[in-house]
């Protein structure tokens, strides 16, 4: 589809009813089996990645899948990129329908809060939370022109303050960088939701669970297609569905 600089909302959405979806983080692991799914239920996806060799490799295996896929450049952590991504998502679409936010890092170890350095700490906030805020309010704009729009953030269960203060809940390593940040982010996805409670974005975080990824050196038990399922069903939750809360396949997750 051509720009729609001239076009106004309504007729955006007369223009075609194909739902349009950007994931962060597509060119492998969890996030190219969310776009893979989405793209399986017929909607067109962005493949937001910083790497354009394995960005470009991950829209072709789309394509000859059957799936609408494009390639976005995307550094979540760079203002610029984030902007260009928002101005091509735009330009290819129009609006945007469900952003899955699932671009992340681990910020390296150790990860000891006694020895760790504030470096690591600072890497996986600017990367895990940041970047989040960041694309989040560049695609708003778009999102809001969406009849249904939902917002994905990939967590993760080790965020979860609950589960790491019950005594025998399984929540990884000590960690002061990437636990962390996955608590930040929870607690950003209330706010969000919170300040967009009277709009009909719903926004939602969910832990794919310990899925087999280079992020871990694929010691994960669980495949990246497990690991999508989830963020695929809130990224296309009905319009009653839920906002404002942490889900895992198998529920809800304590905050």
């Amino acid at each position: 589809m051509s720009g729609t600089n001239n076009v106004s909302e309504q007729e955006t959405h007369d223009v075609s009813e194909q739902k349009v979806a950007l994931v962060t983080g597509a060119n492998k692991g969890i996030g190219y089996e969310i776009a893979a799914g989405l793209g399986a239920l017929g909607w067109t996806v962005g493949v937001g990645a910083r790497d354009e060799e394995r960005r470009e490799a991950a829209v072709a295996k789309l394509r000859a899948a059957g799936v609408d896929a494009f390639g976005v450049p995307l550094d979540v952590t760079d203002d610029t990129s984030v902007t260009a991504a928002a101005r091509l998502v735009e330009e290819r679409a129009g609006r945007l329908d469900a952003l899955v936010n699932n671009a992340g890092i681990t910020g390296g170890g150790p990860q000891e809060p006694t020895v760790v350095d504030p470096d690591r700490v600072r890497a996986a906030v600017e990367t895990n939370v940041i970047g989040v805020i960041r694309v989040t309010n560049a695609l708003l704009p778009l999102l809001r022109r969406a009849p249904s729009p939902r917002i994905v953030n990939v967590s993760s269960s080790v965020g979860s303050l609950t589960l790491q203060t019950t005594p025998g809940a399984e929540t990884g390593p000590i960690s002061a960088a990437y636990s962390p940040s996955k608590t930040f982010l929870n607690a950003v996805t209330v706010q969000y939701a919170k300040e967009l409670a009277d709009t009909n974005i719903l926004i939602n975080a969910v832990c794919p669970g310990f899925t087999a990824t280079d992020l871990n050196e694929f010691r994960g038990t669980r495949t990246p297609e497990q690991g999508a399922v989830s963020a695929i069903r809130l990224a296309t939750v009905p319009d009653d569905g839920p906002t404002g809360r942490f889900f895992s396949d198998e529920g809800e997750i304590p905050w």
